[in-house]
């Protein structure tokens, strides 16, 4: 089990964010969350690396417009997500995750970050606009293609599902074509949020096969 500790960004502001893992750990990683918040869902995500041996940190992206936020997985919770995460500035939340990474303590070329549904968005603009990680993973992030023409600065693997009603399979084409040489896994039968047990659109196939994938990238590059 982790514990919740707090963060200071460069611009002063403070956030909480759970960590887990060894902390002599020769890999570290931050696990970004989904628009529910640092629930229970992303705690358990972040144990789980963190019994893989990564020291892991999952920052509280919300702290910027409320404080404490854990949603649930219905439709209230979608809708106050999606509000919270309009009002914060892409910009503000890439100091928190660079508060992140560098609590950890780590180098970048021993530093990933991975990212689930807004959070996979987020670890394409990490791994496009900073320089403190030495991999990137995005699993179901929406807002990926729209920014495709970001260049990263770091290895980069993308996982969505094929009947994502939220992300075309047009829009994966795009990414694809932007990168022909990035991995791109897409899983059949998988919708958004298949890698969420707590979610009606769990897919554990989908889940068990795109963190396998997800470990041997890290495994390789960290």
């Amino acid at each position: 089990m982790g514990q919740t500790i707090t963060l200071t960004a460069t611009d002063g502001h403070t956030l909480s964010a759970y960590t887990a893992g060894p902390a002599d750990a020769a890999r570290a990683l931050v696990v970004v969350q989904e628009i529910f918040g640092v629930n229970h869902h992303i705690r358990a995500v972040a144990d789980s690396f963190a019994a893989d041996g990564y020291r892991v940190i999952a920052p509280a992206l919300f702290d910027r417009a409320e404080g404490g936020v854990e949603l649930p997985y219905d439709q209230d919770g979608v809708q106050k997500g999606l509000k919270l995460r309009a009002a914060i500035p892409p910009e503000d939340t890439l100091l928190d995750i660079t508060a992140a990474a560098r609590a950890l303590g780590l180098p970048p070329a021993h530093t990933g970050i991975i990212g689930y549904c807004w959070g996979g968005t987020i670890a394409w603009q990490a791994a496009c606009r900073t320089n403190v990680f030495g991999a990137a993973i995005g699993w179901y992030g929406g807002g990926i293609a729209a920014e495709r023409t970001l260049v990263p600065h770091c290895p980069v693997e993308l996982h969505f599902g094929e009947t994502d009603a939220s992300i075309p399979l047009s829009d994966i084409a795009a990414i694809r074509a932007a990168y022909p040489d990035l991995p791109v896994y897409t899983y059949p039968d998988a919708g958004h949020g298949f890698g969420c047990p707590e979610r009606a659109s769990f897919n554990a196939t989908a889940a068990h096969l795109a963190r396998t994938r997800s470990l041997a990238f890290f495994d390789r590059l960290l």
